[in-house]
């Protein structure tokens, strides 16, 4: 099993088996409070997870969890923070690996597979991922449905643009837009799983923050002469 965490917007925890059963799902769409939530996200996570799937009632059974699966953004930077701090350090205290997911890609994973429910032989279109990373910006990445592993075809993006040109900027590379307001950590989490199954990176260890952090260290002090 995989224990997905974000908090690239809210704060999101769930618990996916290796063939895509939902065992749990948790979340606060708070986009603040992310270091209030997470640990009672996790705890109730864990304990619906040893219920078995969502939907079943089967007797409690030992959660047995091979990765967590750290939603890596775009997000701003404190929030986004706590939920990677979260994924390593309770993979550290279990001895298991930490699986780096971009948050968009979950996103988008998700709205492809209801699209695919929603018509089954239909070819998805292009569309953007949006989300809000405050200081009047929009984080996106465009897609162009799934590859042969069931991973999002990411066609442009992380990257930012200003509130008010966020429209003209994607008329030119995506054909809709959609809209995310939240992170659904059972997709990070599948997502995950899909990657580790055809043995593929979705991106590396540092977090997507897309600016520079507001705190930089200070310049070293200039040496008085003698």
């Amino acid at each position: 099993m995989i224990l997905g965490i974000d908090t690239s917007l809210g704060t999101a925890v769930a618990v996916v088996d290796r063939d895509g059963a939902v065992r749990a799902d948790r979340a606060s769409e708070n986009p603040l409070g992310h270091a209030e939530a997470i640990s009672t996200l996790l705890v109730d996570a864990l304990t619906d997870a040893a219920r078995g799937p969502i939907g079943q009632t089967g007797a409690a059974e030992e959660v047995a969890l091979t990765h967590v699966a750290a939603g890596m953004g775009p997000g701003p930077f404190t929030g986004l923070r706590v939920g990677i701090a979260a994924a390593r350090a309770f993979a550290l205290g279990r001895g298991i690996p930490v699986v780096a997911v971009p948050s968009h890609d979950a996103a988008a994973l998700g709205a492809l597979l209801s699209a695919a429910l929603a018509d089954p032989f239909g070819d998805p279109p292009r569309f953007a991922v949006v989300t809000d990373a405050r200081r009047r910006e929009f984080a996106y990445s465009v897609y162009d449905g799934l590859d042969d592993d069931g991973i999002p075809v990411r066609a442009a993006g992380p990257a930012l643009a200003p509130r008010a040109e966020i429209d003209d900027v994607l008329a030119g590379i995506a054909g809709e837009r959609l809209d995310v307001t939240a992170i659904p950590a059972a997709m990070v989490a599948t997502l995950a799983a899909r990657a580790l199954a055809a043995g593929r990176e979705l991106t590396g260890p540092e977090p997507l923050y897309l600016r520079a952090p507001d705190v930089t260290l200070p310049a070293a002090p200039k040496r008085v002469g003698a």
